[in-house]
């Protein structure tokens, strides 16, 4: 498993670059960036309340002294950064927004040194600097006009904070829970923060008057929610929080890849190059974790 487990963590983030499409799509309804992240977080604890209730009951049990770990993951982590990161496009350009959401590797390297005693390599370093300039050339913000203003980049520094906390909290759960119930009381507490900031009742009559969107609504949520928040907390049992943190790195590019083959979008010369620096970090981070596992033998 331990072999494996950057496979699950670059299926987790290219699975969340799915989301893009979805969004489109659901845009068009009339649903809200919030009002998805609230849907996408009751769908998946759902979905999963209902196979733990089948599957194993005994995944359903967690000690009260243990509640600030889920508390972290789905308030401190999920509820904030989506807060966060809607607000910041609405105060700067999307490029602008996306580019400080994806400082959250940065931020994890840095928790990840001083709370778990994490080394960072210059491997490491390495490949943190090729994902996140690949995620700059991705989102072409060279080529855009960007504007930033103090609250503006507070926000999106916030939203990478944000997102960098799955991975931190995330950590300290794997050493005691299985992923199924990590994933599940994350969401759970992500539900319940994000439910009264979306007004339940129009989004209710949104619902009853977008029948079409009742499917996309509930892919979404499995797809982009269910599956890779359980692979990712599986490659969290495996792989250290840093790395983990820049192999999700991954989701910009299959984010692009979706926007180019699904959209019809236009692959641009700096979304090549950066699907092409991010993936070199996610090789330069195989390779690393190959040779270190070769080393006892």
């Amino acid at each position: 498993m331990k072999r494996i487990a950057p496979f699950f963590i670059i299926l987790a983030g290219s699975l969340w670059g799915i989301m893009g499409g979805f969004i489109r799509v659901l845009s068009a309804y009339g649903f809200s960036s919030m009002q998805l992240t609230c849907l996408r977080s009751v769908i998946t604890f759902v979905c999963l309340l209902i196979f733990l209730i089948i599957y194993d009951r005994q995944l359903l049990r967690i000690h009260m002294k243990d509640i600030w770990m889920f508390f972290g993951t789905g308030v401190c982590s999920i509820a904030f950064f989506s807060f966060c990161y809607f607000r910041a496009i609405e105060l700067t350009s999307l490029s602008t927004a996306v580019i400080l959401l994806y400082t959250s590797p940065i931020f994890v390297t840095i928790l990840s040194a001083l709370i778990f005693h994490e080394k960072i390599t210059p491997q490491k370093m390495a490949a943190l600097f090729l994902a996140f300039s690949g995620c700059l050339f991705i989102t072409g913000v060279f080529q855009s006009s960007m504007y930033l203003t103090p609250v503006a980049l507070s926000y999106g520094l916030g939203a990478g904070f944000g997102y960098s906390l799955y991975s931190i909290f995330g950590h300290f759960a794997v050493k005691t829970y299985h992923p199924f119930t990590i994933t599940l009381y994350t969401f759970l507490f992500a539900g319940l923060v994000t439910l009264p900031l979306i007004h339940p009742i129009p989004l209710a009559r949104l619902m009853i008057a977008s029948p079409g969107a009742v499917l996309p609504i509930l892919l979404s949520g499995v797809v982009c929610g269910v599956f890779p928040y359980i692979f990712y907390t599986i490659g969290l049992t495996y792989v250290e929080t840093g790395k983990a943190a820049i192999l999700a790195s991954v989701e910009p590019v299959v984010a692009t890849l979706v926007s180019v083959f699904y959209l019809k979008e236009k692959l641009t010369w700096t979304a090549a190059l950066g699907i092409c620096l991010v993936l070199t970090a996610l090789v330069l981070l195989n390779l690393k974790t190959n040779i270190t596992a070769k080393k006892p033998a």
